[in-house]
């Protein structure tokens, strides 16, 4: 089984500025980014001039944006969607402008105590309209749909009609957005897998913690092996781990802090190394 796989990670969780990320990304091997907070804001709302700094100071290093993590379809199904396709259209010339070849985003939180299918025509038809401005704007860029707790796509049944009635939208595969969801990930990799461009490495115990990767019940090792069997070549990391001050002499042995049934660390850099080396494991072991 080939481990010519590349990892990149949600830098912004080591730091807000690119410099700091940076640092976090050489330090663990990263290959780069994919690329979500910045010291001028988040990805979708810089302007072009920051995103050729971006760029410059990330190829400078040696390092590429994979994807870029918008926040693209988490508004309300009912909110104004004419603003959300203007930021659209700014985030494909950023991801344009960083060299990235994939824009991340959701399809639309559901109103609370409503039947998300009511709304099925709907989210269909804007996300078929955000694939298509995506498509106009620059052919080699592309809409990837991420499974999110509240939003339309929550489950593995509605991702994959996502996914059929968008034919130009992909998937990104997050096993921990699944597990808060109350989804089995094994169940919702094998309805979706043909379809999924790249996964989140983001696990999380039955309670919804989120962990490193293979602490959890989202069953990363056979997830990750079987994606790179297939021929996967790309993972995005996201710690989404508990940072906590006081805890000084965490930096000893592997870095890793088990606090009752989940997973703390004193700074951003030390749970962005834990992180790191959870999927480097599972990659080494499978």
């Amino acid at each position: 089984m080939t481990k010519n796989i590349e990892i990149f990670a949600f830098s912004d969780e080591a730091g807000s500025e690119i410099p700091k990320q940076i640092a976090a990304m050489k330090r663990n091997g990263l290959t780069g980014s994919e690329l979500r907070g910045t010291e001028f804001g988040n990805i979708s709302d810089i302007n072009r001039t920051q995103a050729k700094y971006i760029a410059k100071r990330l190829s400078d290093e040696g390092l590429k944006v994979w994807s870029v993590g918008s926040p693209l379809g988490k508004i309300g199904i009912n909110d104004p969607f004419g603003p959300e396709i203007e930021k659209l259209k700014r985030t494909v010339e950023t991801a344009f402008i960083l060299g990235a070849s994939n824009i991340r985003a959701f399809s639309f939180y559901i109103p609370g105590g409503e039947e998300p299918e009511k709304y099925s025509s709907k989210v269909i038809e804007r996300l078929s309209e955000m694939a298509a401005v995506t498509d106009t704007l620059h052919t080699g860029i592309t809409l990837c749909h991420e499974n999110e707790k509240g939003i339309y796509g929550d489950n593995a049944e509605r991702c994959r009609e996502i996914l059929d009635k968008v034919p130009d939208i992909v998937g990104v595969f997050d096993p921990a957005n699944f597990v808060q969801c109350g989804v089995d990930t094994l169940e919702a990799w094998k309805l979706l897998k043909d379809r999924v461009r790249y996964l989140h490495i983001k696990d999380a115990l039955a309670e919804g913690q989120v962990v490193p990767a293979g602490r959890g019940i989202g069953h990363l090792r056979e997830i990750v092996a079987d994606y790179i069997a297939m021929g996967g070549m790309a993972v995005t990391v996201e710690p989404h781990l508990t940072v906590f001050s006081g805890l000084t002499d965490l930096e000893r042995g592997d870095k890793r802090s088990h606090v009752g049934e989940t997973y703390s660390y004193p700074s951003a850099d030390i749970a962005f190394d834990a992180a790191c080396a959870a999927i480097k494991e599972i990659i080494e072991e499978v």
